[in-house]
């Protein structure tokens, strides 16, 4: 990987990071309904005005269906998933919880496509849960108040192992239109929801600046460095941006919200993202196999 690319690795990563900050400060006033359906229509619709600069085509009477399914379960019920449990827990725990997806990813791979795990990746599966445990068990505030929303992210980050997986069975369809398609089947999907459910408090303006940025920052532009760096690196190497995120969550965190930062939060977050690398297979330890 070149310069170019493992600074846009970085700025992708920051962003991401990022991500969890803006949903921390804006959900408990918008409630996670509106906050994810302001979101994804920002995003979908900063998309869509790049996809007339790229003259990018949605093919929607082909691909219609499949938006909406990756739309329900890679972006809609995640996004609310985590926009629930951002109201109690911390930013820095949401980013190394999110951390567990490629873990998740590869349970849904063995089961969906009966692919055997190597003893390197069921041991990073392990290595995974015992972070987890570390996080949740040592953070008292958690334990005492934010059981469901802990359940909430994890599950949060099980739907993007699915989405991922279901994603392959369409390879047909390019990257950029899976984002841009399914970002406006969980606009459509969310909007009657979001009819019934209206704010929580009345946002003021950095409130509202936290949730441009969520979806027009966080969500569309992202995606488009993202795709870059699938084209440019491979889907591979541009997974590893999944070790980089939590650090990143972790010290917008600290910086911007004062959370509180100790050793076993950050045991915790490197067997994660640890486990994540063994499950991953981005550690060149051929013996393991």
């Amino acid at each position: 990987m070149g310069i170019k690319n493992l600074l846009i690795l970085f700025l992708l990563a920051a962003i991401w990071g990022a991500s969890f900050l803006f949903m921390r400060i804006s959900a408990p006033i918008f409630g996670p309904i509106t906050l994810i359906e302001y979101r994804v229509a920002s995003a979908a619709l900063a998309l869509l005005l790049f996809s007339f600069l790229l003259n990018k085509k949605l093919q929607l009477t082909k691909y219609g269906v499949h938006y909406l399914k990756l739309g329900f379960i890679n972006t809609a019920l995640p996004f609310l998933l985590f926009a629930y449990a951002a109201q109690t827990l911390s930013a820095s725990l949401l980013s190394v919880l999110n951390a567990s997806s490629p873990i998740w990813g590869a349970v849904v791979a063995k089961i969906w496509y009966k692919k055997p795990l190597s003893l390197m990746q069921t041991f990073g599966m392990f290595l995974g849960v015992l972070g987890v445990a570390i996080l949740v068990g040592f953070d008292q505030n958690a334990l005492v108040n934010s059981n469901l929303a802990i359940f909430a992210t994890l599950m949060a980050s099980f739907c993007y192992g699915i989405g991922s997986n279901y994603s392959q069975t369409r390879k047909e369809v390019e990257p950029y239109a899976n984002a841009h398609g399914s970002l406006w089947a969980a606009t459509i999907i969310i909007l009657p929801l979001m009819l019934a459910f209206p704010h929580v408090q009345q946002p003021t303006t950095p409130i509202w600046m936290s949730v441009i940025a969520l979806g027009v920052l966080c969500t569309a532009f992202a995606y488009i460095l993202y795709f870059k760096l699938i084209v440019e690196v491979g889907a591979q190497s541009a997974l590893t941006v999944t070790f980089l995120i939590p650090v990143f969550g972790v010290l917008w965190g600290r910086v911007f919200l004062h959370e509180l930062l100790n050793w076993q939060m950050i045991l915790g977050a490197l067997i994660v993202v640890l486990g994540t690398a063994f499950v991953t297979q981005a550690l060149p330890l051929r013996r393991f196999k």
